[in-house]
Order: C-alpha cells, then structure tokens, then sequence
C-alpha cells in the first residue's frame, strides 16, 4: 500500500493497550498520518477540546471508563470521523456505536493495512456529505425562467450552447454571463445546468465577492491541515467539490489577481492543488462565470486578467436590464406574482391596472430582483387580489417620461392592415433598421431603444442576409 496514503491526516489513537497503541501509531506515522496517543477516557476527552482531529480510533473498555462515552457526550466535532475497535461486544456494540455516531467498526484483531483502508473510506465519505449539503442547498433553489419576447435573443443563444453541450459530451466549455446586478444571471446559470448534460450533478455556486480575501483560495481550493493557523483540519474547496459537475462563480472580477490566475489554471489543466498541499487533483467541471457590464473596462483598468477574460469568453450571454424588458414587464410580473402566491399559500393574486402602470412607469434599477421583492411586499401588505404596487416610493404613472408604444405613437391613426396581409418579419427589420439608423448603427444603442437583446438585433440582421 502507498507509504503516503496517510498524508496530512490527524488521528486520536485511543487504545490503554500500550504495545498494541504503539503499534498502530507507528504504523500510521509512515503512512503520513500525524498521530497523538491517550491511555484514558479522560485524557483523550481534553485532547479533543484542545486539538482537532481528522479521524478518532477509539477501543471500548478502558481504565476510567467505555469508549463510547465520548461519543454519548457529542465530545467529538462532526469534522472528526470515529472508528470503534474491540475485541467484544460483536454485532451488538457495533449497532449501538453507529447509531451513536461512529462512522465504521473494526473487530481485532485486524490487519493494519484494513485499517489504512477503513480511515481512508471514512475520509471518501466526509467528502461526500459536504458535497451533499452542496446538492441540497442546490436542490432546494428553482432552476425555472420566464424569458419572454425581448429575451428571445438570449433564449437563442442558450439553446445553441445546449446544441454544443450534447456535441462535446463531457468536455464542457466554460460560459460567461454578462449583466447588471439582479437581472437573473445566477438564474441563468441555473437553468444552463439543469438543461444540459450535467442536470443530475451538483452545481456548487459561489458569490465571490462574499469571499474574504485571506480565505478565498482556500474556500476554492481547499486546504490541508496546517496551510494556516486556523486550519486544523483537512478541507476540501469548491472546484473539488463540484467534480463531475458545474461551478457557478458569479461576480468573479472581485477576487485579487493572484487568484483569478489559479481560477485559470484550474480551468485550462483541469485539476488543482489544496492550500499547503502538494498533491494535484484532478477535476472535471462545467464553469459558469458571471460578471458586470464593466468587466471589459476592468481588463483595460488591469483589474482583471485579460488571459482569464478570454478563457471564460467563448461563450458569452449578455443580460439585458429590466428597463429594456418594457414589452414583456407585466407578463413577467404575473410570472413572478404566480410563484410568489405558491410560496405564501394565496390565490388570485394579480395585478391591478394602476399596478401595471406603476410597473411600466418605474426604471427598476435593482432590476428582476427588485422587482421580485416589490411584488413580495404588495403581496404581502396589499389586502386586495388586484395588486396596485402601492408601495413602490416616488412613481407617478401620470407623469412618466417613459414612452409606451401605442397606436398613436407607432402608427399613423388612419393605419389600417391590408387585405392581402403583410410580412410582420419585414416590419421587424424596418424597426430595426429605423433604430439603428437613429444610432448611428450603435447594436447595443438600437437594442436599448427596442428593449431587447442586441444579440437579439444580430440574430434578425442575419437572418436578413441568409435570405438576400
């Protein structure tokens, strides 16, 4: 068995067997275990409040008391696996000790290289309930959109990096999503992973800007015991935990240069190297990164590494923000208030024609977020079924200057259709092609004009030149 299978590991050896204590720790020891030895209950009961162990090799029958005593008190922490030994009790003693906490059960006598194994399958299933707690967390958050006429854009490009996805199979290319705050985009992500090839894997999903500088690197990497001062235990990071599945990091430009380049290393050889470890490990993830319109502006500033910037390019979506969404505001608002009445119980709810006013009166800088919390509060506070957005400060529906296309605004009022029909494709791109002009042929300034996403505008203009 590899002499190094051990290494970094911090095991209790709790044994009054002083023959058979010594035996095991030196035998752990050249494996790369660290090792700490108690005769006693007691003893090992203040070794446990003062150090942090990875894994507890407790016998039953000692001196001052039951080893299983220590596992009645709940002295160990749920960071340390217990393994019971005995030479009695059998079937019994094993039964009660599980059902106490103890994660395996070895008979003696045993071989010691079974022992290297039970450590090491106990240290596997560790890994597998933090990943769990990832998987329910992930689980628990609805992967549903509504994306509505002036997403189309962004519906298209998403079923083409789907088309890709099904293509490459388990060599996933890293996508990027580009928009302001609150406008969906760990949404996005979301329905990106339960949509493609990986829906049944775990998406792991991180704000890194939540993360504290001095411990960035290891919540992404993970550490070894010792890497720093309050790392007592072994940890594994976010990439290995997302293994065989996807890593969302949204607001990815607020972490330091230093880390941005290990993001991109992680991502070009796929595997990475724990805080103060030596050994590489080898990953396989789907990368889902997210940023803000200025994340160009950032490369330019040197805020972030040109290098990760075109990695993660490839695959680009650009949000449009809720002021561009005019045409289909009020459908996504009852999208929206649908979901919210699940979540409270209610029917019936919906919104009054002053609530549909208010909502397309209002610029929503905070965007579908904001608009998600508004409706939360009408619901909660309005006590009638049509929603008015009573609450929503400082809108005066009157007095907007935002412009809602109407038949007065858009057409000549003597406008009447023609009896042999008319090409609504046609009439799509002279709109185009009128706010483009209006722009100076600015994409992005014509798809603000149209509240819709200048992919969108893209997608129309080639259609146009694969019919010419």
């Amino acid at each position: 068995m590899d002499d190094s299978l051990l290494t970094g590991i911090s095991i209790l050896v709790l044994e009054d067997d002083k023959l058979l204590s010594r035996r095991l720790s030196a035998y752990l020891e050249t494996r790369g275990a660290e090792v700490m030895q108690a005769e006693e209950v007691e003893e090992a009961r203040n070794l446990v409040k003062d150090f942090s162990f990875d894994v507890a090799l407790s016998d039953i029958n000692l001196p001052d008391g039951n080893g299983m005593d220590l596992l009645k008190e709940g002295a160990y922490p749920d960071t340390c696996r217990v393994l019971i030994m005995t030479a009695e009790g059998g079937v019994e003693t094993a039964v009660e000790a599980m059902r106490l906490g103890a994660v395996d059960f070895l008979a003696k006598p045993f071989e010691l290289d079974e022992l290297s194994l039970v450590i090491l399958r106990s240290r596997r299933q560790q890994k597998k309930d933090r990943i769990e707690t990832y998987r329910q967390a992930s689980e628990e958050k609805s992967s549903d959109l509504f994306f509505g006429s002036s997403m189309e854009g962004v519906r298209l490009a998403l079923d083409r990096i789907l088309e890709t996805d099904r293509r490459l199979g388990d060599s996933l290319p890293p996508v990027l999503l580009i928009g302001q705050t609150g406008t969906g985009k760990t949404s996005i992500a979301r329905w990106i992973h339960k949509s493609g090839p990986r829906s049944e894997k775990l998406m792991v999903e991180v704000n890194c800007s939540a993360l504290p500088e001095s411990l960035a690197e290891s919540e992404l990497f993970g550490h070894e015991r010792g890497a720093f001062t309050d790392a007592k235990t072994a940890r594994i990071g976010l990439f290995e935990a997302a293994d065989g599945g996807a890593l969302f990091l949204d607001e990815l430009a607020s972490l330091s240069l230093p880390i941005q380049a290990k993001v991109l290393k992680a991502i070009e050889d796929q595997e990475i190297r724990r805080l103060g470890g030596t050994k590489s490990i080898k990953i396989n993830i789907r990368l889902i990164a997210a940023g803000g319109e200025d994340l160009k502006d950032r490369v330019a500033q040197g805020l972030f590494r040109e290098d990760l910037y075109h990695r993660l390019d490839l695959l680009r979506i650009e949000l449009p923000p809720l002021v561009q969404r005019k045409a289909d505001l009020a459908e996504l608002a009852a999208y929206l208030i649908g979901q919210l009445s699940q979540r409270y119980k209610v029917d019936g709810k919906h919104l009054a024609q002053k609530g549909i006013e208010r909502l397309l009166a209002y610029n929503w800088p905070g965007n579908v977020r904001e608009l998600a919390h508004e409706l939360e509060r009408s619901l909660i506070f309005e006590e009638n079924d049509a929603l008015e957005l009573a609450m929503l400060a400082g809108v005066d529906p009157a007095g907007s200057a935002n412009i809602i296309l109407s038949e007065d605004t858009l057409f000549n009022p003597a406008f009447e259709f023609p009896d042999e029909g008319f090409s609504i494709e046609e009439t799509i791109l002279d709109i185009i092609q009128r706010a483009l002009k209006q722009t100076n042929q600015n994409v992005s300034a014509a798809a603000r004009l149209l509240g819709v996403n200048r992919d969108y505008i893209r997608y129309r203009l080639s259609g146009k030149k694969s019919a010419d």
